[in-house]
């Protein structure tokens, strides 16, 4: 099994890097979340899941353990495969999923591309003891994670192609000074203003 590949990014795209390692090139799969943190990179070392499958294999790569670990925690729920994982932690941080799952909030899981109510639930029923809360806790202010408006921002933002961490900053300053503002619109507008 692959545990890690530390090497020069040859190809990037929000979806899929090549890696190369000792002048092999390796095709790995990527969350938006993990491309957030990569673009910018000339070399990386990503964590990898392996996925074996009658038609071949697949490599996932993750920024960091965190994310790993949610990946394979999430994958492990029937129902749920690599590409749903995928979708959930490119519209979602490990940290946001655990606390969604630990405040047994399935709608803020629902509103992940692909994710239905059942399986939602099944989430948050099967990892809720196996998730541990994260570091910290989430930030406490005006605009949480888990409020609709700043996710949708966020995801909107980082549809377009703006990095998620740059896109995330500029959301909470966007709410921050213009505290009870909802209009999405309007939010991603001021966003990229300050972008």
């Amino acid at each position: 099994m692959i545990a890690y590949l530390n090497g020069v990014l040859t190809y990037k795209s929000p979806s899929l890097v090549y890696v190369e390692v000792n002048g092999v090139g390796y095709e790995v799969q990527i969350s938006l979340n993990t491309w957030g943190r990569l673009e910018a990179l000339e070399t990386v070392k990503l964590l990898i899941h392996q996925l074996f499958r009658e038609d071949g294999q697949t490599l996932y790569g993750f920024f960091d353990a965190s994310e790993k670990s949610m990946f394979q925690q999430l994958i492990s729920i029937s129902g749920v495969g690599a590409a749903t994982a995928r979708m959930m932690l490119s519209a979602m941080r490990p940290e946001e999923v655990a606390e969604a799952i630990l405040r047994n909030d399935s709608r803020a899981l629902e509103r992940v591309k692909g994710i239905g109510r059942k399986t939602a639930e099944r989430i948050v029923l099967e990892l809720k003891d196996k998730v541990q809360k994260p570091v910290g806790g989430m930030p406490s202010q005006a605009a949480s994670p888990m409020d609709a408006a700043f996710h949708d921002s966020l995801q909107a933002l980082v549809a377009l192609g703006i990095p998620r961490a740059t896109a995330e900053a500029a959301v909470r300053k966007v709410l921050a000074s213009m505290p009870g503002e909802r209009n999405l619109e309007t939010i991603i507008k001021q966003s990229l203003l300050h972008i």
